[in-house]
């Protein structure tokens, strides 16, 4: 014979926590995103003084983006190349220009796109020890 007692249910719900949690996996996966870029930057980034390559760093634009980059003036014409004119004397090398064109030598872009497995690992690491 069964009991005819009162059943009482009380649902409980965890969504405020999870994305907490979720929020927080992202930012930490941001951040180790960032600094790995950086360093990969580093590893590739043609070196003269030094200046260009300890300026690159990244910093958290908003909590969905994540810069990696540097804010040396001369930085777009070393990543990309640029044309200059020949014969101008440039007193900061102590020369006249001899080629019209310099190629680039990317350190940015390589450093981003050249590991994206290894960002795509850390937040799947992230997101799982949440």
């Amino acid at each position: 014979m069964a009991s005819e007692g009162k059943w009482t249910f009380k649902l409980v719900s965890n969504v405020n926590t999870v994305l907490r949690m979720t929020e927080a996996a992202k930012a930490a996966a941001l951040e180790k995103m960032g600094g790995t870029a950086e360093t990969y930057a580093k590893k590739e980034c043609p070196v003269d003084t030094g200046r260009l390559k300890g300026s690159i760093t990244h910093q958290k634009q908003d909590k969905d983006t994540m810069f990696v980059g540097t804010n040396v003036e001369y930085a777009p014409f070393v990543e990309l190349g640029h044309d200059q004119e020949v014969g101008r004397y440039v007193p900061a090398i102590g020369k006249r220009l001899v080629a019209s064109h310099v190629n680039g030598k990317p350190f940015i872009r390589p450093a981003i796109e050249g590991h994206t497995g290894e960002y795509k690992k850390i937040v799947e690491n992230e997101m799982h020890n949440a």
